[in-house]
């Protein structure tokens, strides 16, 4: 079992940077492919982005490919999201998530664990 809970969201302008943590309980965080999705009104969940469990390996969206970044911190149990060059497009319910996946995927349904989001707002 793995609970997430994620920070680091807010208002910011278009072109500037925010950076979302997701911290994880328990002491199988390293075992965990984690990922990245977004929701915006009226549109379904999509992936943002991913990272296998060791952080070697990383798997983005195309829209978000080159301004986001994802890392991850297995001894402290926690998985970022470094986004910069926001654009109003980017303004979203942003959910880390794990899966027992053995790699990165995009695929929502193979995420088992789930946060409660934090909201980004990027304006124009």
């Amino acid at each position: 079992q793995v609970q997430l809970v994620e920070s680091g969201g807010g208002l910011v302008q278009a072109g500037g940077s925010l950076r979302l943590s997701c911290a994880a309980s328990g002491r199988t965080f390293s075992s965990y492919v984690m990922g990245w999705f977004r929701q915006a009104p009226l549109k379904e969940r999509e992936f943002v982005a991913a990272i296998n469990r060791n952080g070697s390996s990383t798997k983005y969206a195309d829209s978000v490919k080159g301004r986001f970044t994802i890392s991850r911190d297995n001894a402290e149990n926690t998985v970022y999201l470094q986004m910069n060059s926001l654009k109003p497009e980017d303004t979203a319910i942003y959910y880390c998530a794990a899966t027992a996946y053995p790699i990165e995927t995009i695929v929502v349904r193979l995420y088992r664990f789930w946060g409660l989001g934090t909201q980004v707002t990027v304006s124009s």
